[in-house]
């Protein structure tokens, strides 16, 4: 059982942010198992109903995920997310360099189903727009050290692009290396959120510590973040 106590990196009257641990899908898939939605009910702190999801991480990416605590709140938080209102900022270690070090990805997106369990995406120029700015911050044996800011929202959108610039996420093996299946996990990171929640006040910006498993990582680029 994950304890999202431990979990928790801000909250106030309408918004919890908790740390997304990976391997844990935020919706419950066909084949059952855990989800983060069964244990909001941990993060009630004396509300009559749980929070729900803003937005969404997929399974195996961990990091910020932002709650609304009430129904006004949700729908709050959804218009920010919709118009595109709130700064989503991740890490990502991938294998290869990007050239140039930072610049903007433009590839459309789209979603190829071989059944209605098994899809993934593609880029493809008749899908949606799809856009990422992306920022060198290390290189070292092999592996570079990326800061994105997704402009869109589409699905795989980060994992999908930089594969399509030759630089597949460390454990993506859908997008990337299929050989490191079961070596490592996914490296996507879910830094950092700025969300404008309240009139005529600063965004409320958080940020989340990387796995452990990222942080021996980052160790080997010299770099040090706290746990």
């Amino acid at each position: 059982m994950w304890d999202l106590h431990a979990r928790l990196l801000y909250r106030d009257g309408l918004m919890l942010v908790v740390n997304k641990p990976a391997g844990l899908p935020v919706h419950k898939g066909p084949g059952g198992g855990p989800c983060l939605e069964d244990l909001l009910d941990q993060l009630r702190f004396g509300l009559p109903r749980r929070p729900g999801l803003a937005h969404r991480l997929d399974r195996d990416t961990s990091g910020c995920l932002a709650l609304g605590r009430h129904r006004k709140a949700l729908a709050r938080l959804g218009r920010l997310f919709a118009a595109g209102r709130v700064e989503k900022c991740y890490w990502a270690l991938v294998h290869g360099r990007p050239h140039p070090d930072s610049g903007r990805i433009a590839l459309p997106l789209a979603k190829i189903s071989q059944d209605r369990r098994s899809w993934r995406m593609r880029v493809d120029p008749a899908g949606r727009p799809a856009v990422t700015d992306y920022r060198l911050i290390a290189h070292g044996d092999g592996v570079s050290w990326l800061e994105l800011w997704p402009r869109t929202g589409r699905t795989h959108q980060l994992r999908v692009h930089l594969a399509a610039i030759g630089c597949p996420v460390v454990g993506d093996v859908h997008y990337g290396r299929p050989e490191e299946e079961g070596l490592l996990p996914l490296m996507l990171h879910a830094r950092a959120l700025a969300v404008p929640l309240y009139p005529n006040r600063p965004p409320v910006r958080v940020e989340a510590p990387p796995p452990e498993t990222m942080r021996a990582f980052l160790a080997r680029l010299g770099a040090e973040v706290a746990a």
